[in-house]
């Protein structure tokens, strides 16, 4: 990887796409630190040091936007927005007849979708500024009850100011996103929230120095998390490629087909988002606990059993409800994201096979029960990655966002091996030498 890196900035072309994407970078992670009109940046910095462990969506979503969410900065909500309407937009591909079409329109479909996305990224940055600065008049569901004032003016112009200063800020996110994708290297979406997480190691790793005191748990917990990222690449890396055959058939006096190739059924088809997915989920029934909070001490019942078993994640009922739910969005996904009957249909239209297979029907339910076959170890580890937070605040008391596990070492791990490739990819364009030299 750094072989490619060092070759990348010898050549001029390369070279200046890392650099605007690095100015990119430079540029979202300086607007995570300036705050919204109306907070006052003193009061949240004190907040933040005494603050709780954020769990859920909160946590989530302060983690994807680099610690800015509980900053209440410009770039509060970072890029999840786009990330949800992204996820909605694909799922919508399956009810709505008109997203489908569009989606099969090749360029022109995909231009049309992605001018959706952004639409409905900008509605849900809307509400979901709405919702933050909702919480900031009561910092206490933030930062914990030590956090008692962080608005010095709650009047309604500056409560508009700021939810449209936050949206602006979103949409300036997506805009150097769509940037880095033209202009520079990788994706650029992935290429932020990659930059938001990695932002955050530095920090949780000091912090867990600094409750242990001990240098050998701090160097030992490094260790580990060398050993987790070469175990999670492995895992992305494995594949299943299902070998597919072309008959020849003459067009004219053209002689068409005859090659060789294959289908890739990655172990982890489902990428990160049944993770994404089990965590807004699994957040919910707290969050329905916070609104229901009394303020005399007397909780109700369903109120009391969510705050003792659905809010810390060290909690046994926590770790089976979260494992159960990213099983199952993990086959949920995959079943609307890769559709065996429409690959057999395409295959044979094409004139197609799998050798040994009959093209069609059978064809379908082979690749079906294949795909079935690699999800399950797909899914268990899925689950065993986003337990390893989990169980590091159980066993040694770490924060809850251990950074060598769960969301953000999946993030970290697919994002850098895509990127990896991306550049390796244009270098080879730049230094192919062919057979002859």
């Amino acid at each position: 990887m750094l072989t490619a890196f060092t070759r990348a900035f010898k050549t001029p072309d390369l070279r200046r796409k890392l650099l605007f994407t690095l100015a990119i970078v430079i540029i979202f992670r300086m607007g995570s630190h300036v705050p919204v009109p109306g907070v006052s940046y003193t009061a949240v910095q004190a907040c933040i040091k005494g603050a709780d462990n954020t769990t859920g969506v909160l946590g989530l979503a302060n983690l994807f936007s680099g610690g800015a969410l509980l900053q209440l900065s410009i770039f509060a909500l970072g890029i999840m927005p786009y990330i949800t309407a992204s996820i909605i937009v694909q799922l919508l591909t399956v009810v709505i007849p008109r997203f489908e079409a569009l989606k099969k329109e090749g360029q022109q479909g995909q231009t049309k979708m992605t001018q959706y996305t952004r639409y409905l990224t900008i509605g849900l940055a809307v509400l979901q500024s709405s919702t933050l600065i909702t919480f900031a008049q009561n910092p206490s569901a933030l930062f914990g009850p030590n956090c008692t004032k962080i608005l010095p003016d709650e009047s309604i112009p500056t409560l508009v100011i700021m939810v449209l200063t936050m949206t602006a800020g979103t949409g300036v996110v997506m805009w150097l996103g769509e940037l880095v994708t033209d202009k520079g290297i990788g994706n650029g979406m992935s290429l932020l929230i990659f930059t938001s997480i990695a932002s955050s190691f530095p920090s949780s790793l000091w912090a867990i120095q600094q409750q242990d005191g001990r240098w050998d748990v701090f160097i030992g917990v490094i260790l580990l998390g060398f050993l987790i990222i070469a175990l999670v690449v492995f895992v992305e890396q494995s594949q299943r490629r299902i070998p597919v055959q072309y008959a020849k058939r003459q067009v004219g006096r053209q002689m068409y087909g005859g090659t060789s190739t294959y289908i890739p059924l990655k172990v982890n088809m489902a990428g990160v988002i049944p993770v994404i997915f089990a965590s807004s989920l699994l957040a919910l029934p707290s969050l329905l606990a916070q609104f229901n909070r009394s303020t005399t001490g007397d909780q109700a019942g369903w109120v009391t059993w969510i705050d003792a078993h659905l809010v810390r994640g060290d909690h046994p009922i926590y770790m089976v409800t979260y494992v159960g739910l990213i099983l199952f969005f993990t086959f949920f996904y995959v079943s609307i994201t890769f559709n065996p009957v429409e690959v057999a249909d395409n295959m044979k239209r094409y004139g197609g096979f799998i050798p040994g297979i009959r093209a069609g029907r059978p064809t379908a339910e082979y690749l079906d029960y294949v795909l079935t076959r690699i999800t399950v170890p797909g899914a268990i580890y899925l689950g065993l990655v986003s337990l390893i937070p989990l169980i590091a605040l159980k066993l040694v008391g770490a924060n809850q966002n251990f950074p060598f596990g769960g969301t953000s070492i999946l993030i970290i791990v697919g994002v850098g091996l895509e990127t990896v490739k991306q550049i390796e990819s244009q270098l080879q364009q730049r230094h192919y030498e062919g057979f002859l030299r």
